[in-house]
């Protein structure tokens, strides 16, 4: 794993260049992002680093569930505030940005949108942003570098059952709306297509790179 996440993070490194850039961590419910991110970060010690968690840009549930609790197409279409994304991150940490950006627009306990203050970030700053969605065809262009966590619904569900209670079978109907928002996702996006490495997560402890042809059948 160490080996890997420095082979990782120097391909990475040389992709971007030395200016700040943005680069996406990208995966379902359960893949493995935010620890995968914090070991990504760890491995890159000669600049700054600043990790941007998607899940806090949240639309409150009421825009959420407009469509329905359970409903797939509710799920991928409304989980997230874009705008917020962009007015807050990815704007001004862009290449023309000016650097001061904010890293939520939703507080979880309140459910509700807030606003914090900005924070300046250096110039040849690193920003690894995790979470859904993220080669989605309003995002993608955004990204200087972007990785997608191959993992099959059969692990992911497993995991998401030990860790917040839910079904581990990713087929039974308390399940659709995430698997079958996913399903929607990879049918419109391609995300393994328009990432710049792939890496099979199945097993966290033993990631592996992937070439495009190489992804599961998902």
């Amino acid at each position: 794993m160490e080996n890997f996440m420095k082979v990782l993070a120097d391909k990475v490194l040389e992709r971007i260049g030395h200016e700040r850039a943005l680069v996406a961590i990208d995966g379902v419910d359960g893949s493995g992002k935010t620890s995968f991110t914090a070991k990504l970060a760890a491995e890159i010690t000669n600049r700054a680093v600043i990790t941007i968690h998607v899940d806090n840009f949240l639309n409150p549930a009421s825009k959420r569930h407009a469509q329905g609790r359970t409903s797939p197409k509710g799920f991928w279409e409304d989980t997230y505030d874009y705008d917020s994304l962009f007015r807050n991150v990815l704007i001004p940490l862009g290449k023309t940005g000016n650097g001061y950006y904010s890293p939520a627009s939703y507080d979880a306990q309140l459910d509700a949108s807030i606003a914090l203050e900005t924070i300046g970030s250096p110039k040849d700053a690193l920003i690894l942003v995790e979470g859904m969605f993220l080669h989605r065809d309003e995002l993608f262009s955004y990204w200087d570098c972007s990785v997608f966590l191959d993992v099959p619904f059969k692990e992911t569900a497993a995991r998401m059952a030990l860790r917040d209670g839910s079904n581990p079978d990713p087929e039974h109907s308390s399940m659709k709306r995430y698997v079958d928002g996913q399903r929607m996702y990879f049918k419109s996006a391609r995300p393994w297509d328009r990432a710049t490495f792939v890496v099979d997560n199945a097993n966290y402890l033993l990631p592996r790179l992937l070439e495009t042809n190489q992804v599961r059948d998902i």
